[in-house]
């Protein structure tokens, strides 16, 4: 299938509803440490960003290149929740949510990355 903008893309559709989840969450549960929740919210806006600014490339190779950026970023993200977890930040049930939704996102990056290096623009 052929995508006319980043839009279309369907994971980068499912990292903007994530970082609109981490928006929320993170305004209700990290109000007063601001640092962290600038971290969380930097890291994982940095997803859907990285793939916009990959997909106006002129190459798959160069949108390649910023998928792995924003599969970094994944990582980031999963790393933040997981001291948020463990300083009493997030309750399990809502790290664990987190938790499976970044994994998917992350996989979901590889193989979008693999694809784009495998098939020429």
């Amino acid at each position: 299938m052929q995508y006319r903008s980043f839009e279309e893309l369907p994971i980068w559709q499912d990292c903007k509803q994530f970082v609109v989840t981490i928006y929320k969450i993170s305004e209700e549960r990290f109000s007063r440490d601001f640092c962290f929740k600038d971290q969380l919210r930097r890291a994982s806006l940095s997803m859907p960003l990285n793939i916009s600014e990959g997909f106006e490339r002129k190459t798959n190779k160069e949108f390649s290149r910023f998928i792995n950026i924003a599969k970094a970023s994944a990582g980031e993200v999963r790393a933040i929740l997981i001291i948020a977890n463990g300083i009493g930040y997030l309750p399990d049930d809502v790290f664990y949510e987190l938790r499976t939704k970044i994994i998917s996102i992350s996989k979901q990056l590889s193989k979008f990355e693999k694809y784009l290096l495998n098939t020429s623009h």
